[in-house]
């Protein structure tokens, strides 16, 4: 038989048989289906991490408090860190471009009638740069504000929307834990780090330093530099484990991709299951087709039919399902992903490759179930098909 043929008869018996064929790609349908709505799920997670970090700028090393140990037990924080220590990593540590003490803590902020819980960050003017963060409105606080320990301060957006609505926000006061005359609010608050230590907090200690390395290729002699001053200073033995911890953005970066990559993994796995009882289902229902139609089987070997052929036109059979069910499976991932951006408000991003996989993985099922029913079909004895009632 000529291949167009087969592929006409192959589709001819599909569509003798619409409810069973449509209720069979239903399995198809769901497990595509599912793998690129997951995948368009990890891919967006994966885009919103890449979209955090980076906010933190480039080359950027935290330098926070270690913890203290009694015996091998962690009994809490210790608080370390001091502007004295950020002070002498500028002058003594070579590749630092930016530096940035930094005091954080949430807290209520109040303002006339409302108020908002927000996090309170003390900080310098480096603080911005470092982290790539632009200015909608005003000015930030400078140096000048950081010795006079200034009651200043500047505000994100949504602490602005919380306190002030669609009101001017420049220039009016604000009160911080009992503390008035805070000009120039803004979402997240930064005030200046002394201000958050003498008028705020109550502290001489800093969170953390934020660094920025002046390229890529110094952070390791920066990583160095800032475990050698800082333990210099703290007065740490040697082989003495440090007071302190230094994190690098890149690594993080890396160890938060590769979480989400085997999170987009795993889901995948838990959709490709669904395709996988799918194939079984059409392997199931091609095997009752080859029964149901085995005198057919024997008549077309009759007429002669080679046994190739009746291999060939079941195969098309199960591939047709199989693929049909993965291009409305497409459709209907591509459909779930966009409804969960837009309704559920998690990040998607449909990719190519994810929807290439969905139509490979639909044309791979076909193959590999549809092939034990089609060389049945292919192996029968003509003469004992022709005999089937």
């Amino acid at each position: 038989m000529l291949f167009f043929q087969i592929l006409r008869t192959a589709f001819r018996g599909i569509i003798a048989n619409k409810m069973r064929t449509s209720l069979t790609m239903l399995g198809i349908i769901i497990g595509v289906g599912a793998i690129i709505a997951m995948l368009s799920l990890g891919e967006g997670a994966k885009q919103q991490v890449m979209e955090s970090m980076s906010r933190f700028g480039t080359n950027v090393l935290r330098v926070r408090p270690g913890a203290a140990r009694m015996g091998h037990v962690r009994t809490g924080r210790v608080e370390t860190l001091t502007i004295g220590d950020a002070e002498a990593l500028v002058k003594e540590v070579p590749g630092i471009k930016l530096l940035s003490p930094v005091v954080a803590s949430s807290t209520q902020v109040k303002y006339s009638n409302r108020n908002a819980s927000t996090l309170i960050t003390g900080t310098t003017p480096e603080y911005i740069e470092i982290n790539n963060f632009q200015v909608a409105e005003g000015s930030f606080f400078e140096q000048t504000d950081i010795k006079l320990v200034r009651r200043v301060a500047a505000i994100g957006s949504t602490v602005r929307q919380e306190l002030f609505g669609e009101g001017p926000a420049i220039g009016e006061d604000i009160k911080i834990e009992g503390q008035t005359s805070f000009s120039d609010p803004d979402d997240q608050i930064f005030i200046p780090v002394t201000t958050s230590q003498r008028r705020v907090f109550f502290q001489d200690y800093v969170s953390d330093i934020t660094i920025q390395v002046e390229e890529a290729g110094l952070i390791p002699s920066v990583k160095e530099g800032v475990e050698r001053v800082l333990r210099a200073r703290h007065r740490i033995l040697p082989g003495a484990e440090s007071d302190f911890s230094i994190r690098d953005f890149t690594e993080m970066m890396m160890a938060m991709q590769e979480t989400t990559r085997t999170f987009t993994v795993l889901l995948s796995g838990i959709a490709a299951v669904s395709l996988l009882v799918g194939g079984i289902g059409v392997m199931n229902i091609m095997l009752v087709s080859v029964t149901e139609r085995t005198r057919e089987i024997g008549i077309r070997m009759a007429v002669g039919a080679r046994r190739k052929d009746i291999l060939r036109q079941f195969l098309i059979e199960a591939l047709a399902i199989t693929v049909s069910g993965g291009i409305i499976g497409i459709g209907a991932g591509v459909s779930i992903a966009e409804l969960l951006s837009r309704f559920g408000e998690w990040g998607t991003v449909i990719t190519f490759w994810s929807i290439a996989l969905g139509f490979c993985f639909s044309a791979l099922v076909g193959l590999v179930f549809g092939i034990y029913p089609a060389r049945k079909a292919s192996l029968m004895d003509p003469i004992e098909a022709l005999r089937y009632e």
